[in-house]
């Protein structure tokens, strides 16, 4: 079998004497679609984070195409951060704002052939009209496709999202998953998603990794989503009827 898109093997992460992540271990192979789920506190943007390279396991160890995630090259990996922690008040276009996914910072000049590619990220997620536009302009859909087209503006074989939809109205959301699984389709490319809900990840996943620090499941949306799965997790998973029916339906 071919190495894995990325490898998590028993990772602990602890700040100070208090553990973050405990015993997270999960093979997530190429060109698939795995969501991250689990309630607010229980380290899903830690685990990002680390996949990231941005923090040093504890204990364990975690491997992106093989290499440890400082490694690997910078085109692999894209990443969408939240939309919230933005500042949208810098004065920049929403081009510029994507160039910055080409060289690792500001286009204080842009070149012909980095604003053709740019613009074409763009034309992928449907926003090349919103190139010229001021970020200080874009409702949250539109700023998250352009943070979306920037992700992607590398051609990266790995695409990384922290809550992609916080922000965004139901149309955006949709309208991001569906630019999202375009782009997984024709770049066979791996995304994983944290999210903390989990009606999106039954829709929109092929993998679940279900988390409250400790690991409670890595499986198909329909097994690691089951009832006693969620209350292990949530402690409560609310609307039960609803989504017993919405696991029957994707079961």
């Amino acid at each position: 079998m071919s190495e894995p898109a990325i490898r998590i093997d028993h990772l602990h992460v602890r700040f100070d004497e208090y553990y973050v992540l405990q015993d997270i271990h999960a093979e997530i192979q190429e060109e698939s679609f795995v969501a991250i789920v689990g309630p607010n506190g229980a380290g899903k943007s830690t685990l990002l984070r680390t996949l990231l390279g941005l923090v040093i396991p504890t204990e364990g160890n975690v491997t992106i195409f093989g290499k440890e995630p400082r490694n690997v090259p910078a085109d692999r990996i894209g990443y969408v951060p939240q939309i919230k922690t933005m500042d949208r008040s810098f004065p920049a276009q929403s081009i510029e704002l994507v160039l910055t996914g080409l060289n690792r910072r500001w286009p204080w000049t842009k070149s012909k052939e980095d604003y053709e590619k740019a613009l074409a990220a763009l034309e992928k997620v449907g926003a090349a009209h919103l190139a010229k536009r001021a970020l200080s302009k874009l409702s949250g859909g539109e700023l998250q496709r352009v943070c979306l087209a920037r992700s992607i503006v590398r051609q990266p074989r790995l695409v990384m999202l922290d809550e992609p939809a916080t922000g965004i109205d139901a149309v955006g959301e949709a309208d991001m998953y569906r630019d999202l699984e375009l782009y997984r389709r024709e770049a066979k490319a791996t995304v994983v998603m944290i999210t903390h809900d989990w009606h999106v990840a039954m829709h929109h996943a092929d993998r679940v990794l279900l988390i409250n620090q400790k690991q409670i499941s890595f499986d198909a949306p329909s097994v690691a989503l089951s009832e006693e799965n969620l209350r292990r997790a949530f402690g409560h998973i609310g609307h039960e009827h609803g989504l017993l029916s919405l696991v029957k339906s994707n079961g």
